[in-house]
């Protein structure tokens, strides 16, 4: 089972995103509505994949990247910074700060499940696979 922690500030699209994941049964969700939740939840318990917006009304989505790739044993933790910002200044801040991958909303439930399956070592393998 993959443990996923989805950070949005807008219900709707914390909504959205679990989804778009739906498809996979082997995948188990949490909700954070900021970014303070989301770093008391990642204190709190291990995940394998957050899907983090960029924008958010009290800790925005660059500091916590910058939290956990500061915390030994988050370090390695696969981040997916979805926000309506597509520029190439905001993409390359949050590449910098060590986000895994970069998406913009609207994205399509297919490339949100391909990046997250990509992330876990694919749709057949990694994390909460089968054998």
């Amino acid at each position: 089972m993959a443990d996923i922690l989805v950070v949005d500030d807008s219900k709707v699209m914390r909504e959205m995103i679990v989804a778009c994941l739906r498809p996979r049964a082997d995948f188990a969700f949490t909700h954070a509505s900021s970014g303070l939740e989301a770093i008391e939840r990642l204190s709190l318990k291990r995940f394998d994949v957050v899907v983090l917006d960029l924008n958010m009304p009290d800790i925005g989505g660059i500091e916590v990247v910058e939290f956990v790739r500061g915390q030994d044993t988050l370090r390695d933790l696969p981040i997916i910074i979805v926000t309506t910002r597509g520029d190439d200044a905001s993409r390359a801040r949050a590449l910098d700060a060590g986000a895994s991958r970069f998406m913009t909303k609207p994205f399509s439930p297919e490339g949100m499940l391909r990046e997250v399956e990509g992330l876990l070592g694919g749709p057949a393998g990694g994390v909460g696979a089968t054998p």
